[in-house]
């Protein structure tokens, strides 16, 4: 019954240039098999919601380029059901109009936005949790679903917690943190009081899109007029006007800090193995390794991989070109091998990728990025 109402938006963009160069713009990670299985990373997020919302009910928002190969990957949603997007305007304008999309067809519905490209290890766990932010969000809060910490990481936003509402587990999210020094994120971890802001949000539609109005008119005027075009035969004109028109900026800063500040957002604390993918490295952490440490992508898989390994430990090497990968007397590398590109680094060093895509980009060479 609580779940009847309840609709899934998964925004699938960026391209993921830490994971470079097997990501690209052309083909983010998000469409990539980086689960451990066959299913790529989009596949399996639209598998772990199925409890909570079927086909018909899940929304995914992506760009031109990758809305042919989103419904490839995903066959059984109604084609209505992938919104493409003309351009990037970050995560606000994406996630609000697929909100007033869903008010159109439904109201009253509960909505929750998840990213396309992150890891889940306990997918009851996660189901579970986010059964308690859609009670929240019928309250008329917007919530967020927080991690607990398990380090003192300084490439995520933290929640500040303040007192639990109605007995909980709902707990009122005081402030919106950026990522912090070190020494800072120390002392959140050592409070308590923050979780990891995961960037997974649940609320009523019409809540999310009058808090839209009073922060940001301009934005929440402009996906009105496309939404009121929507399925007519004006939807690509209004779409191609407006869109372009509208403020580049993420629903973190544009709708959730300023909500947190008037008291409108609880979140509801999780525990069930969530990782972003957000490099090499950390993909070797979250996928099977053998006894030395070693990780290959697609180890599993039926035929063998080509990669040769000898005397060495704590290696992430991802073979995607059919060539041998061979390996001696090394540790703690990445290797990524693609037609057209090749990777080694530290493993220390896996953030800084990104580094050498702004590199590529400064020089022209766009078919590589």
């Amino acid at each position: 019954m609580m779940a009847a109402m309840f609709y899934t938006v998964i925004p699938a963009g960026g391209s993921g240039t830490r994971l470079w160069p097997l990501s690209r713009a052309g083909h983010p990670k998000f469409l990539h098999p980086l689960t451990g299985t066959d299913d790529s990373l989009l596949q399996a997020t639209v598998a772990r919601l199925a409890p909570l919302a079927p086909a018909e009910r899940t929304l995914v928002v992506t760009g031109v380029s990758h809305a042919a190969a989103v419904a490839r990957q995903l066959a059984d949603l109604p084609a209505a059901n992938i919104l493409v997007e003309p351009s990037p305007r970050d995560s606000c304008a994406a996630i609000a109009l697929a909100a007033a999309l869903i008010a159109r067809r439904d109201p009253e519905a509960v909505m929750g936005s998840f990213a396309a490209d992150h890891l889940i290890a306990d997918g009851p766990a996660y189901v579970a949790v986010l059964k308690d932010a859609i009670k929240g969000a019928e309250a008329g809060l917007l919530m967020t679903i927080g991690i607990n910490p398990t380090h003192p990481e300084t490439g995520y936003g933290y929640l500040e917690c303040g007192e639990e509402i109605d007995g909980g587990p709902q707990l009122r999210v005081k402030e919106f943190k950026e990522k912090p020094s070190f020494e800072v994120a120390e002392s959140y971890v050592a409070s308590g009081r923050y979780r990891w802001n995961a960037g997974m949000f649940v609320w009523r539609v019409d809540v999310f899109l009058t808090e839209l109005a009073r922060q940001q008119p301009q934005l929440a005027s402009g996906i009105s007029r496309i939404a009121a075009a929507w399925d007519t035969p004006e939807q690509e004109d209004v779409l191609g006007e407006v869109w372009p028109t509208l403020p580049k900026i993420s629903v973190d800063y544009a709708v959730m800090e300023g909500a947190a500040a008037a008291g409108q957002v609880a979140t509801v604390s999780g525990d069930f193995g969530w990782n972003d993918v957000g490099d090499f490295h950390t993909l070797g952490e979250v996928l099977t390794a053998d006894a030395a440490g070693n990780m290959v992508l697609g180890a599993d898989a039926a035929e063998k991989p080509k990669v040769l390994i000898r005397d060495s430990s704590g290696l992430v090497v991802v073979p995607h070109s059919g060539r041998l990968v061979a390996a001696l007397g090394v540790r703690d590398l990445i290797v990524v091998d693609t037609d057209d590109a090749v990777l080694v680094c530290p493993r220390d060093r896996a953030q800084d990728v990104k580094q050498l895509v702004d590199e590529l980009k400064q020089r022209g060479d766009h078919a590589l990025v």
